[in-house]
């Protein structure tokens, strides 16, 4: 009897299962920073007939401004989701778009650059390290000496 009771056990709980697993979301979780889809937005722009307004109507305020010339805007896109089971979850980079945008003394767009993904460039710093010529005593000599400054820390000299 506990025989026929296990094995529809079995049965309910692997359509039980099936029918959970199976309406699961797949979705990708994407994290954004910046502003959505600027690729698309930066057609929108058209050099020497868009002026300061329309962009911040399109694009909102910048995320900076350059030091030295406050007719320069940065605007940027930030788009991370994580990675497939081989590569242990490690966050993958979808997007990173910056776009730059300056304008002329008249508020009218004389220039807009889109940097990708693809335009980053990957530096290699140099593995060799620089060894330290200064040696200033082994432990015992700076013990010895810590232990000295407090001994005379106390005492007044006349």
């Amino acid at each position: 009897m506990s025989f026929v009771k296990s094995k529809h056990f079995i049965v309910l709980l692997t359509v039980f299962l099936s029918f959970f697993l199976t309406h699961c979301q797949n979705n990708k979780v994407v994290k954004s920073h910046g502003i959505f889809y600027l690729e698309n937005r930066d057609k929108l722009l058209k050099v020497n007939d868009t002026n300061i307004n329309d962009v911040i109507e399109i694009l909102g305020q910048p995320h900076t401004k350059s030091l030295k010339d406050n007719n320069t805007w940065l605007y940027i896109e930030r788009t991370r989701t994580r990675g497939k089971m081989t590569k242990l979850g490690k966050n993958v980079l979808l997007n990173n778009n910056v776009l730059v945008i300056k304008f002329n003394d008249y508020g009218i767009l004389e220039e807009k650059i889109l940097y990708n993904k693809e335009d980053m460039n990957e530096y290699k710093f140099a593995e060799a390290t620089t060894e330290n010529v200064i040696v200033r005593g082994g432990f015992l000599e700076s013990f010895l000496a810590s232990i000295r400054e407090k001994m005379y820390a106390g005492k007044r000299w006349i």
